[in-house]
């Protein structure tokens, strides 16, 4: 089995990064013995598309679920039509306690977007 969590560096003691489409790292995690691999997140610099972008990556890693803080509706989509099941880590901090509720079943899965826009990237919308 393995998932994918969204974090901040590339480690397992990394913060988690709540942004999905713009996150830092990918952090590919068989969650069962440990092992991984991050992956810089070629989407997180987008002009747009980001969530897209970093959802198929996902999907191309043949993952069984994805950890993250938000899901947009674009991102929500390519990752359910590519059957990839979506948690949001909630209270965690780091990568390697995501995992753990993960594990306990304490994570809170994922059943639509959840948020209606992408993220401005510190941009003002005026």
């Amino acid at each position: 089995m393995k998932i994918v969590l969204t974090t901040t560096q590339p480690d397992l003691e990394s913060e988690l990064d709540p942004r999905f489409g713009r996150c830092s790292y990918l952090l590919v995690v068989d969650p069962y013995t440990l092992d991984w691999q991050a992956e810089p997140n070629a989407g997180a610099n987008a002009s747009g598309g980001a969530g897209v972008q970093t959802a198929q990556f996902v999907s191309a890693q043949k993952v069984q679920a994805v950890i993250s803080g938000d899901f947009g509706p674009n991102a929500f989509s390519a990752l359910e039509a590519a059957e990839v099941e979506m948690y949001q880590f909630g209270s965690c901090r780091t990568a390697r306690e995501a995992i753990q509720s993960f594990l306990d079943g304490n994570l809170q899965h994922v059943g639509a977007a959840t948020r209606s826009e992408g993220h401005s990237k510190g941009r003002s919308r005026l």
